[in-house]
C-alpha cells in the first residue's frame, strides 16, 4: 500500500472524526464520508486520495463507540490509519468494518510524507524521509478479515467464523 499522510495529533476523537452536528447524515454513508475528519482538517475530505493514510499520536478514536467513524474512514478511501495507539473500541470496529488500523511510533511521519506499508512483512517505510519503522505484522486471521472486508462480510462470504481454509 502506498499513499500520502495526513497527520493529526493525540486525542482524535469519534465526533473530530465524524462531526456529532452531522448525525443526521448517517442514514447515507457516503454523504457523512464527504465530512471525515472536518472537525480536526476541514480540509481534509476534499484533499484526501483513494489509498491515502490517516496518521496520528496516541488514543486516535477515543470517545462514544460510534461505528460511523471507523466506516465512514473506510468510505472516503483511506488506505490505513496509522497511530500510536487506538481507543479500545474504535479499534475494534475498525477490524469489524474492514479497515485497517496500525499501531507504531508515528513521530518520523510529517504532513505530506509519502508512504509504502507492508502489513505481511511488519514495515512501514517513509519514502520522503527514508525512515522504516518495523511495525507488528498482521496475523493471517487480520489479513483475512480485512481481506474479506471485515467480520461481517467474512461471516456472510463464509457463512460462520471459520477463518482457516
Amino acid at each position: 500500500m502506498r499513499g500520502k499522510a495526513f497527520k493529526f495529533g493525540d486525542n482524535i476523537s469519534t465526533d473530530h472524526i465524524a462531526p456529532g452536528r452531522l448525525f443526521h447524515l448517517r442514514s447515507n454513508l457516503v454523504e457523512f464520508a464527504k465530512h471525515v475528519l472536518e472537525d480536526a482538517d476541514p480540509n481534509f475530505a476534499a484533499s484526501m486520495k483513494k489509498g491515502d493514510f490517516v496518521v496520528a499520536g496516541s488514543n486516535f478514536g477515543l470517545g462514544s463507540s460510534r461505528e460511523h467513524a471507523p466506516q465512514i474512514i473506510k468510505i472516503a478511501g483511506v488506505g490505513a490509519v496509522i497511530a500510536k495507539s487506538f481507543a479500545r473500541i474504535f479499534y475494534r470496529n475498525a477490524i469489524n468494518i474492514g479497515l485497517l488500523a496500525i499501531e507504531c511510533d508515528t513521530d518520523s511521519i510529517d504532513p505530506g510524507d509519502e508512504l509504502e506499508l507492508d502489513i505481511e512483512k511488519g514495515i512501514l517505510t517513509n519514502l520522503t524521509n527514508g525512515t522504516i519503522v518495523q511495525i507488528e505484522p498482521l496475523p493471517p486471521v487480520m489479513i483475512k478479515l480485512l481481506q474479506d472486508g471485515g467480520l461481517v462480510e467474512h461471516i456472510k462470504k463464509n457463512g460462520d467464523f471459520k477463518l482457516t481454509d
